[in-house]
């Protein structure tokens, strides 16, 4: 390591957050505005915060309410319409507001940095990695290209990349989802900034990479002494990463305390409502409905009088709920503020009760797997193999859940079973008919109509320059189902209530529609021709909780209704703990285990499952989290596949050169658990379960 950068690392290793009182960040009354030439909306009315040396602060609220409004405002980031009207940033006890731009570029990156949702956004994609982090120390810190890169490469070895100094020669595109985070991450902390904005920096990463993630930033925030904005709308991460958090709604805090108080004991029916939203590891859908916030946000120039979350609650009381001018209280303790009048009085909401759940047991299956396999050959001798032997049921009305990190082979085995691919080899049989060969195209209509998919993304079903409800039309006219336009016309607003939506939307663009609003049109669409079989590609993971919990509960509601069968394809396991009935986890194109919910949630689990399960953050457990298992390394390449185990490269269980040399033997724990594993069933059973905390649901 050079002078330059042994000297900052040994000035941040040094730094005490305790000998400094004063806040590194201190928002008050801060008001913004965006203006235009008809009219200005108030973004954030009015919003004080703080963040302390070395602490962990957490922003939480919904698509809407002015998270990233306000971090773009603390980076000067708001363009030529935005203002700040009023009040004050401070930052190390500097004003920002009103700086000189010179001034303010001399404090991002040096002192202020930020890492965003997208890495890409912050990435040139024609720059090689090394060009780009070099940049960071030869702008803040006068160093010479030699210091910066040398820095750069102590940096990276920092946030844990293989092979640093190779990963300076590559372009971004040469590196996976969670390298690119983290070389943003690198790129954040080089200069040693006081403070490090987090803008949903995990959202688009794999259960397990997000936990490597967030481990990293907080030993390298303890490392570094550096003070966290984290902004999230997931509350599971933030209850395990935060010291502190605030509750956001409609550009104003609600509720403000350490996580602990916050989480254990909310006092703002908001933050109840965005906790009861999330699923419980103890519990499923038999025990628990999920219970979604009625209504949404309100448009800033619709805010109304009082409290902005009157219109939503159901402790709202005229006279009192909308009074102007409602203050930040205390509650329990002088650090817990909540903004609500009627706090004291308001009891805890009492959790939705579950629904039973039809068993299927010695059913006839509705779907069958029979060794299913997709590989695609790249060159004469070699080939990726994509799915290999994969072999499960699915019985009617049943929810089969496939698990596994991205490149597992989950939308690869989706697109094959939905007729948009096709097998390479096996069978896939539904109502006495092998599929697996069959692409859609030529598939007759019945069988057409049996299979529908529900896709990550709704816009990829919408056509932007048809109505909200055309794709669903189109789905009737193109099937029969309906003669006539008016009969079609019909059709579409019972599915529109069906899914719990005016039928004002048919006349909408899919512009004009939410997140949401544009996933229940998606759920219309795939329902409309009554099929048999529903797949569900991620349907909620771009969603904010508490309109993933509302999707979420409909979903189900409709599947139970029609009794259809749905493969639900997520990475989010605390929702499939909720929804499934069985889970198939996937490794590289393989399947590690499958079996009951409880069965895989349970004790005996795959190591690769237990690696799964460890990453799940749950906001509702006391007590210690679960044990974090860090898998070490990158999912091997499919054209490379380990000659034994497939998880053996990444096991922490590894029991020694037969994991590497031969395929694991298919263990059948019973009648529906199967695990393929060389650790035997006994010693497997024996080892504690990762999630102990968790009770069978009943």
């Amino acid at each position: 390591m050079n002078a330059v950068s042994s000297h900052l690392v040994g000035a941040a290793m040094t730094r005490d957050p305790r000998e400094n009182v004063e806040p590194v960040l201190d928002i008050r009354n801060l008001k913004i505005e965006f203006r235009g030439k008809d009219e200005t909306v108030v973004a954030i009315p009015d919003l004080s915060f703080k963040v302390m040396p070395g602490e962990s602060y957490g922003l939480v609220g919904e698509s809407g309410c002015g998270k990233s409004t306000t971090a773009m405002a603390i980076m000067g980031y708001l363009g030529t319409t935005g203002v700040i009207a009023n009040g004050s940033i401070r930052f190390n006890g500097r004003e920002l507001v009103g700086v000189s731009p010179q001034d303010l570029r001399s404090i991002r990156g040096r002192q202020i940095a930020m890492v965003y949702q997208d890495p890409m956004s912050a990435l040139n994609p024609v720059k090689t990695i090394g060009a780009q982090l070099a940049e960071v120390p030869m702008l803040h810190l006068g160093a010479t290209r030699r210091e910066a890169l040398d820095m750069a490469e102590a940096m990276l070895a920092d946030v844990r990349l293989p092979d640093p100094g190779d990963m300076l020669r590559r372009y971004p595109h040469q590196l996976s989802g969670g390298q690119q985070q983290r070389v943003v991450i690198a790129m954040a902390l080089l200069a040693r900034p006081s403070l490090l904005l987090l803008d949903e920096p995990t959202t688009g990463l794999d259960v397990t990479v997000e936990a490597a993630v967030i481990d990293l930033i907080e030993e390298l925030r303890r490392r570094y002494a550096t003070s966290l904005l984290f902004i999230s709308h997931n509350l599971g991460l933030i209850a395990e990463s935060c010291d502190r958090l605030g509750i956001m709604y409609s550009g104003e805090m609600v509720e403000e305390g350490s996580t602990e108080q916050v989480f254990r004991h909310p006092r703002h029916p908001y933050t109840r409502g965005l906790i009861d939203c999330i699923p419980d590891l103890r519990g499923d859908k038999r025990t628990r409905t999920l219970a979604a916030i009625p209504g949404h946000i309100p448009l800033p120039q619709e805010r109304p009088e009082g409290c902005l979350f009157g219109p939503r609650c159901a402790s709202f009381r005229a006279g009192i709920c909308d009074q102007p001018g409602l203050p930040l209280q205390s509650a329990d303790a002088a650090a817990h503020l909540v903004r609500c009048a009627r706090w004291p009085d308001v009891a805890a909401p009492v959790p939705a009760p579950g629904v039973a759940v039809r068993e299927t047991t010695g059913a006839e299956p509705a779907i069958a797997l029979s060794d299913v396999s997709k590989i695609y050959a790249i060159s004469p001798t070699r080939s990726v193999k994509a799915n290999e032997a994969i072999s499960f049921e699915a019985g009617r009305g049943e929810i089969v859940a496939l698990v596994g990190e991205s490149g597992c082979g989950k939308s690869t085995l989706a697109r094959i079973v939905t007729g948009l691919g096709r097998a390479s080899s096996g069978a896939i049989r539904m109502a006495g008919e092998n599929i697996a060969m069959i692409e859609a195209s030529a598939r007759p209509p019945e069988m057409l109509k049996a299979v529908q998919m529900i896709f990550q993304n709704p816009d990829s079903t919408l056509n932007p320059s048809h109505g909200a409800t055309f794709s669903i039309y189109r789905s009737i006219k193109k099937f029969g189902l309906r003669k006539g336009k008016a009969e079609i016309e019909a059709r579409v607003r019972e599915l529109l209530e069906m899914v719990r939506l005016s039928p004002a939307v048919a006349k909408r663009k899919p512009n004009q529609l939410s997140g949401g609003q544009k996933q229940r049109i998606a759920i219309a669409r795939a329902f409309a021709a009554d099929p048999t079989l529903i797949v569900a590609d991620e349907p909620v993971s771009a969603l904010d909780v508490s309109v993933q919990a509302a999707v979420v509960t409909l979903l189900l509601d409709i599947q139970r209704e029609k009794e259809a069968t749905m493969l639900f394809i997520s990475h989010d396991l605390a929702l499939v703990r909720h929804v499934a009935d069985k889970v198939v986890v996937m490794y590289l194109g393989k399947v590690m285990e499958q079996g009951t919910v409880d069965e895989v949630f349970g004790t005996g689990a795959h190591p690769y499952t237990e690696a799964l399960l460890s990453a799940i953050r749950d906001p509702h457990a006391e007590g210690a989290p679960s044990t974090r298992i860090t898998l070490s390394g990158d999912t091997p390449s499919p054209i490379n596949v380990p000659a034994g185990c497939r998880f053996a490269t990444r096991c922490h269980r590894k029991l020694g050169a037969i994991c590497d040399t031969t395929p694991p033997p298919l263990r059948k724990v019973s009648e529906t658990h199967e695990i393929a594993c060389h650790i035997g069933c006994a010693e497997l059973a024996a080892h504690p379960p990762v999630l102990g905390r968790v009770a069978k649901a009943g």
